[in-house]
């Protein structure tokens, strides 16, 4: 199959069961997140689009479902700020040192705090990027927290 990214690499280094899932990437999709379930022929719910995004001064990452908007209001309260925005996709690359439309939530190059919506815990698994464009990980979203510290909260 695909070879390793940096997520890939950073799961089988923590010993998480994860499966992988491929997909032709279109890169003039509305939203990619709903192009990927699509492909992939999952709910919209379940695969989760990977967004970064400053919480007062802090860097954050969010993972929410893809047919779901991230409240910045909620955001910030969660993260204990008085504001959030989203990045700027240059500078959410910089950060993650992933292109945009292929940010995952493990590996980046720098580690951040991150938010997950609450009800993607309701799903025995959950679908998010691999570390490239075309390249989603299936894993249990217990496994993000755990792995991460990942806090599930209500973002959406």
């Amino acid at each position: 199959m695909a070879k390793g990214t940096p997520a890939t690499t950073a799961l089988e280094k923590a010993g998480i069961a994860f499966r992988l899932h491929e997909y032709d990437y279109d890169p003039d999709a509305p939203s990619i997140g709903m192009q990927a379930a699509e492909a992939l022929g999952v709910s919209p719910a379940r695969l989760l689009k990977t967004l970064m995004a400053r919480a007062g001064s802090e860097v954050v990452c969010v993972l929410a479902p893809s047919d779901r908007e991230v409240n910045l209001k909620k955001l910030a309260a969660a993260a204990g700020a008085k504001d959030a925005a989203m990045l700027k996709p240059a500078d959410a690359e910089r950060i993650t040192g992933y292109r945009v439309g292929g940010i995952s939530p493990f590996g980046q190059k720098k580690r951040v705090s991150v938010f997950i919506e609450q009800t993607a815990m309701q799903n025995e698994t959950v679908i998010l990027n691999g570390g490239r464009r075309g390249l989603q990980i299936e894993l249990a979203p217990g496994e993000i927290v755990r792995l991460l510290g990942a806090k599930p909260v209500a973002v959406c």
